[in-house]
């Protein structure tokens, strides 16, 4: 794999930190800005429904310009936001620099998922996307751990501002790694805004999409609750918080990088084993989750299964939008996110109904949904690279696409 893949990852690792950090910070924030907790709970809705919203949109607005120019000009504004956020005492202020933030995310990962793409050659999408996803598994691991210490220890602020610092040499890799035109066709024969939309119109890419982000809501529906889990159900005490969010990520990072080296020649295999053990993963942890042995292990298995069958499906995504060079990230973008932010509203009502398992058994029902969504087009899921464009549609070679 290319080194500016590993710079591009760089900038994921920063941009994941921020957007799981909150969770650890949400108590200090409100009680410094004079509002609720729940209140302050509403900047992680900011940020997905930035991320959902900005990922199409920032996309379409940068494609007239070189990949390279709008992945820095996405860093840049991303910090931007966080310096601010450092410095305000204004909640209104915070809400809209989480916001811009997700949007600038958005934009960056949107362009980095076809500037990845364009870096290898075809038929390596796969473990392009697994080394790029491997920033966000790894800030699982140990941005947002570390960023909730550095919070506790030292202010929320510190930690806005320590974000913004890590910007800065991503910036710099990306000025020096990443060539000017990857990223996106910038030829005169590519393929128009209107034509790239287009692609939104075909079945398969709306099938991969819906699976990709219920196996996504599936994972963050649980993620997000785990701490009760862990402190009510397993009566652990809450420094083990941070160590079964550890196990989760160290899965998510083997899970990503397994299905790297399969998810380009052996979709089919990753999904139709992988799904059902992942249905069964999040009921097994439902009625084990008073075991202290199985609860570790199977947080570990799940984060792995998760984010293997989840990094596979979005692979399909780039495959199957192989007609839209610029628009294929943002749709993946899109699916990624809005299982983010629905994932996490299902389990809460599923937590205040049926109580800590609540949430693993919404992850369960939801990744057996995607896989009875599947069943019918299993032939979309097993096939190999991209699908042959349509007639009239024009392939990218500096995005990979051309075949």
């Amino acid at each position: 794999m290319p080194l500016p893949l590993y710079l591009l990852a760089l900038v994921v690792f920063a941009m994941g930190t921020s957007e799981f950090m909150l969770a650890g910070l949400l108590p200090d924030i409100a009680s410094d800005l004079g509002v609720s907790v729940g209140t302050a709970g509403t900047l992680t809705s900011a940020f997905a429904i930035g991320m959902i919203v900005g990922a199409p949109l920032a996309a379409a607005l940068a494609r007239d310009r070189p990949g390279r120019s709008n992945l820095l000009g996405f860093v840049l504004v991303f910090a931007a936001a966080h310096v601010v956020g450092a410095v305000t005492t204004s909640f209104v202020v915070l809400f809209a620099t989480r916001v811009l933030a997700a949007v600038a995310n958005a934009g960056f990962l949107a362009v980095a998922l076809t500037t990845a793409a364009g870096l290898v050659p075809p038929g390596k999408k796969g473990r392009a996307l697994a080394v790029l996803l491997s920033g966000t598994t790894v800030a699982t691991i140990a941005g947002v751990p570390g960023g909730s210490l550095l919070g506790t220890m030292l202010g929320w602020r510190v930690t806005f501002w320590a974000v913004a610092v890590l910007c800065l040499p991503a910036t710099v890799g990306i000025l020096r790694g990443i060539p000017t035109r990857s990223g996106h066709s910038d030829e005169a024969e590519g393929p128009t805004l209107r034509s790239e939309i287009g692609r939104f119109r075909s079945p398969r890419l709306i099938l991969v999409m819906l699976l990709g982000a219920l196996v996504n809501a599936a994972t963050f529906a649980s993620f997000t609750f785990l701490a009760p889990l862990v402190t009510g159900s397993a009566g652990m005490a809450r420094p083990w918080v941070s160590v079964v969010l550890v196990l989760f990520g160290a899965g998510s990072f083997a899970g990503v990088t397994f299905a790297g080296r399969l998810s380009d020649q052996r979709p089919g295999l990753v999904i139709a084993v992988g799904g059902p053990l992942l249905v069964i993963g999040w009921a097994a942890l439902a009625l084990l989750a008073e075991n202290r042995i199985a609860l570790l292990a199977l947080v570990f298995v799940q984060g792995a299964l998760s984010f293997a069958v989840g990094s596979t499906l979005i692979t399909r995504v780039l495959y199957e939008a192989a007609g839209a060079p610029t628009m294929a990230g943002a749709y993946a973008t899109a699916a990624l996110n809005v299982g983010a932010a629905v994932g996490p509203l299902i389990a809460a009502t599923a937590l205040g109904t049926v109580g800590n398992g609540g949430p693993l058994w919404a992850s369960g029902f939801l990744v057996l949904a995607a896989l009875l969504a599947a069943l019918p087009f299993r032939h979309v899921m097993a096939s190999r690279g991209a699908p042959v464009a349509p007639a009239g549609a024009v392939s990218c070679a500096s995005c990979a696409e051309e075949r």
